[in-house]
């Protein structure tokens, strides 16, 4: 493990903790106030690291030139239009989906060490955990992403597993101490932060603390030296485009209820996202795994 990583790690424990204290003795904001905060930090910090889809595209697909480039933005928009499809035409499926594809990509995140059920609890964590104590206010929020049908379906089943979940997870963090100390202190922090934050702090600290930087810090270290400056110019662009999207997109739904289309803006475009990098991730992991074997 790199540095970094070690680094990143100890600081995302450190801040999941502070956050998870101060949820219990009742230091938060108004609703609003950290809803607004959520969407910023998500748009700014968390999002741009599916930038780096287009450093692996380079890589394992040789795209280079505008018409390569071109067919690629076409794939990658195309196959975003269908999840945002999908949620429009069956929203409970979508969150249903989405819910599970999110906890498997999570679930790759761990410190090198992890065992795989420490990385299928690790995964479900910050979906699963915060239906513990605060079940209604994560329905409130899903209900806003998905309609409140939806969230009445979903939102029972994520409390019915939670209290396992959380079980699982403790026995979990001390099984895994003797093959990484880290992946456990990651795994208790997260399961911390999740049980006592309110969902949205506790996913809006998770994905941009943990996540993001996680994938940036690995994107990076896998590049020879001399390519590092040339991917993060390279990852520059589809950040800014993306950010360019959501305020248009937010300009144009300036007139439905804010906190509707902010959670809609911000988690069905995450689901947009997720699925061609999750099939991007997936084929440089086969290529990886062909070029070890």
């Amino acid at each position: 493990m790199t540095p970094g990583l070690r680094w990143q790690g100890g600081l995302f424990c450190g801040l999941a903790l502070a956050l998870a204290v101060a949820s219990l003795i009742g230091i938060g904001l108004a609703p609003l106030h950290e809803l607004v905060a959520a969407v910023a930090l998500i748009a700014l910090l968390g999002m741009p690291h599916g930038a780096f889809d287009v450093v692996f595209a380079r890589k394992l697909f040789g795209v280079v030139g505008l018409q390569g480039w071109a067919l690629f933005s076409l794939f990658y928009i195309g196959l975003s239009a269908a999840v945002v499809g999908f949620w429009f035409v069956a929203p409970t499926p979508f969150l249903c989906v989405f819910l599970v594809c999110s906890a498997l990509h999570f679930g790759a995140d761990p410190a090198a060490g992890a065992s795989t059920v420490a990385r299928c609890l690790y995964g479900g964590a910050v979906i699963v955990l915060p239906a513990l104590w605060h079940g209604p206010e994560l329905q409130r929020l899903l209900g806003l992403v998905a309609g409140p049908s939806s969230a009445a379906f979903v939102t029972p089943v994520l409390s019915q597993l939670a209290a396992p979940w959380l079980a699982a997870t403790a026995l979990a963090c001390v099984l895994q101490v003797g093959r990484s100390r880290l992946a456990s202190a990651e795994l208790a922090a997260l399961a911390a932060l999740s049980v006592m934050a309110t969902p949205l702090v506790a996913f809006t600290i998770y994905f941009c603390a943990m996540h993001s930087p996680r994938h940036i810090i690995r994107t990076l270290a896998s590049l020879p030296g001399t390519e590092v400056r040339n991917a993060l110019v390279l990852a520059l662009w589809p950040t800014l485009a993306v950010l360019a999207t959501l305020a248009v997109i937010g300009g144009l739904s300036s007139g439905r209820s804010m906190q509707a289309w902010a959670m809609q803006l911000v988690f069905v475009g995450l689901a947009a996202l997720t699925l061609p990098h999750m099939m991007l991730l997936e084929r440089a992991r086969r290529v990886m795994l062909r070029a070890l074997g």
